[in-house]
């Protein structure tokens, strides 16, 4: 069997054993901690959607999800939702947040497009539709300046991913092979060495000199910058308009057909919420940076806050023509067979909201549901 096929079937292989493979903006571990409730009450008077008592919200305690922590901080969600109590549970991985979603345990939640796309391909399109998008960039590759002073100095270098065939590594094994470099993808060995680091403690491996650099999610990036790294490359410089899906959100096939209104709600939560940090960038913060500490028990430093900030874009559009290519470059680097994609997304309530608010609508690039 030819070498790359090999390493594509040993991939495919890996795919198989995990439910899923592991977002990396999203790959801090596999629990989650459900909540009861969001921040706010739900107002006197309110009547529920559907006669629906509540709808299952699931997000991660990262800045790539600000649109749900500040949704659920400022209580956005839940005005929208009357006296159907938005209810939470926060995720630490890519894998476990499908496993709810297709349990049952949260009918809506907000994800990158590695298990996105793995969660469809894996059910053969039955469990999830993509509803709209939420957030771009936030990806960095920084890097040790005393070691790494250009481009071209990466080759040779140890340079960290979250996880193999995570989003980020794919990025790293795509940009590797446009430098005309060669990598085996499943043991990381070749012109880079590739090297799997959990998210938690990559700058510990920075610190410690185990890696030369990372291709990380924020707030990773910036924590390495605040441990003296460098930034010699943003992921969004890579993309046209300088713009790649980093955070979507998706619903279970079941719950959206049960239930459009509680989900369109929820969308329009989503799309004021947008509005409101977009409007207010420095107060958004805050409130995220206040939602990161009731999930997760601390917040973030202002040196590393700041900088992760100002990199991450929330959105409303899904980007789904970066998903599709991200999609693409899995399968040039041998980890994944060409999935099928036909009808991952839904967006016809998004474009709903979005026209009553005024606002343009958001295209599914020929991916949508028939």
């Amino acid at each position: 069997m030819p070498a790359n096929r090999s390493a594509a079937k040993r991939g495919l292989a890996l795919i198989a054993a995990l439910p899923l493979l592991t977002l990396a903006a999203c790959g801090y571990g596999s629990d989650s901690d459900s909540k009861d409730e969001g921040t706010t009450k739900v107002a006197a008077g309110a009547e529920k959607i559907d006669g629906l008592d509540s709808v299952k919200i699931g997000y991660f305690g990262n800045l790539t999800h600000a649109t749900a922590l500040v949704g659920n901080q400022k209580g956005f969600f839940q005005k929208e939702l009357g006296a159907t109590k938005a209810e939470y549970a926060i995720f630490n991985a890519g894998p476990s947040e499908i496993e709810a979603l297709n349990s049952g345990s949260i009918d809506i939640g907000w994800i990158g497009p590695s298990p996105s796309i793995n969660g469809y391909t894996k059910s053969k399109g039955t469990n999830l539709r993509i509803i709209g998008g939420s957030a771009s960039g936030g990806v960095k590759l920084v890097v040790n300046p005393d070691k790494i002073k250009s481009l071209k100095d990466v080759k040779g270098k140890k340079i960290a991913t979250p996880q193999l065939g995570n989003t980020q590594d794919v990025a790293l094994l795509n940009w590797v092979s446009e430098q005309g470099w060669k990598v085996d993808a499943e043991s990381g060995k070749g012109d880079v060495s590739v090297v799997r680091t959990d998210n938690k403690v990559t700058p510990d491996a920075y610190k410690n000199g185990s890696i030369d650099g990372a291709w990380v999610p924020e707030p990773t990036a910036s924590k390495l910058v605040a441990a003296g790294g460098k930034v010699l490359l943003d992921e969004a410089d890579l993309w046209p308009d300088k713009k790649f899906v980093i955070t979507n959100i998706i619903v279970s096939q079941k719950f959206l057909k049960a239930h459009p209104a509680v989900v369109e709600a929820v969308l329009k939560g989503s799309v004021e919420t947008n509005k409101w940090i977009n409007a207010n960038p420095d107060e958004a913060k805050a409130s995220a940076n206040a939602q990161l500490k009731v999930d997760s028990g601390a917040e973030l430093p202002a040196d590393v806050l700041d900088p992760a900030w100002k990199s991450i874009q929330v959105l409303n559009d899904p980007l789904a023509s970066t998903l599709n290519t991200e999609a693409e470059h899995a399968v040039a680097a041998g980890l994944l067979e060409k999935p099928d994609l036909d009808g991952i997304y839904d967006l016809t309530l998004l474009n709903k909201v979005l026209k009553a608010e005024g606002e343009s609508t958001v295209d599914d690039a020929g991916l949508g549901a028939k």
